[in-house]
């Protein structure tokens, strides 16, 4: 397998073409509020990119414990890799329709199982820019492929105990409202992990949803108390471990380093009435 550093977590459009090995592109488009992101695929992709079906391929079954988003286990990623065509060789470039918040959770995955994996910068608008009109309803039908089994490595996981232990540096990559506790849409209480920082993941991105530019994204997470002597134990969350990929990423490819997921996010941590629950803004 790759060396998941050795690749970079995010390309462009005008990269697309120099890549290593076989490029597959995953549309990952999915939505909080219920739409459909197969409807949304259906109606319009990028020509041979696959469908990629969070709920299905990318999520276990939601309890309690694990939150909403759970990491499916280890078979049924392998199955859903191998049902899209996708191989251990091959290069995966993700987009969405939100500037990559969604799609990270899929290169996020493949990265830490070793595989060369990448958000596409701007994602499906970035590449209009380039080739508008470019859209198609075709879809592939891809040979099974030869995607291994492997376990997710504990090293890069948290669990609830750990966002709020003494060592953690625990970033929130939900939106300001939710973090200072304004309103939840989808969980029990509103609010945040007590000591935690709020990085909202899309305010990494710019007006057209491509990346700020370097030093402005470490200030953010600078602000945080994330850099590259804290990276190591920076506990990453949102929601439900989705977005907060976003963050993880994002620090990758600023130089910070590799934090960790805590996957169960605020919709198992805010569920759990003996865990503390902070307001406002971060402290």
């Amino acid at each position: 397998m790759t060396d998941r550093v050795s690749f970079p977590p995010f390309v462009r459009v005008g990269e697309l073409d120099g890549l290593p090995g076989r490029t597959v592109l995953a549309d990952v488009r999915w939505y909080l509020d219920g739409r459909s992101g197969r409807a949304a695929y259906e109606s319009g992709h990028l020509p041979g990119a696959v469908f990629v079906d969070l709920d299905r391929w990318l999520t276990g079954p939601a309890t309690p414990e694990g939150g909403r988003n759970p990491l499916p286990s280890p078979q049924v990623f392998t199955e859903g890799m191998r049902t899209l065509g996708i191989r251990d060789g091959d290069t995966v470039v993700a987009y969405d329709d939100q500037g990559g918040v969604i799609a990270a959770r899929l290169v996020w995955m493949l990265r830490t199982t070793g595989r060369r994996a990448a958000v596409l910068d701007g994602g499906l608008a970035a590449y209009l820019d380039v080739h508008p009109d470019s859209l198609t309803v075709a879809e592939p039908a891809p040979a099974e492929g030869d995607f291994a089994e492997h376990p997710w490595p504990a090293q890069v996981l948290v669990d609830a105990d750990e966002v709020t232990g003494p060592d953690a540096v625990t970033i929130d990559a939900r939106n300001r409202d939710r973090f200072i506790g304004e309103q939840d849409p989808v969980d029990p209480r509103p609010g945040h992990v007590p000591g935690a920082g709020n990085v909202p993941c899309r305010e990494n991105l710019d007006s057209r949803g491509r990346l700020l530019p370097l030093q402005q994204i470490r200030d953010r997470f600078a602000a945080a108390g994330v850099d590259r002597g804290t990276a190591a134990r920076v506990a990453s969350y949102c929601g439900s471990g989705v977005t907060a990929c976003h963050n993880l990423l994002t620090m990758e490819h600023t130089g910070l380093g590799i934090g960790r997921l805590f996957v169960g996010g605020w919709s198992a941590y805010s569920r759990d009435p003996s865990r503390p629950v902070e307001t406002g803004p971060a402290r």
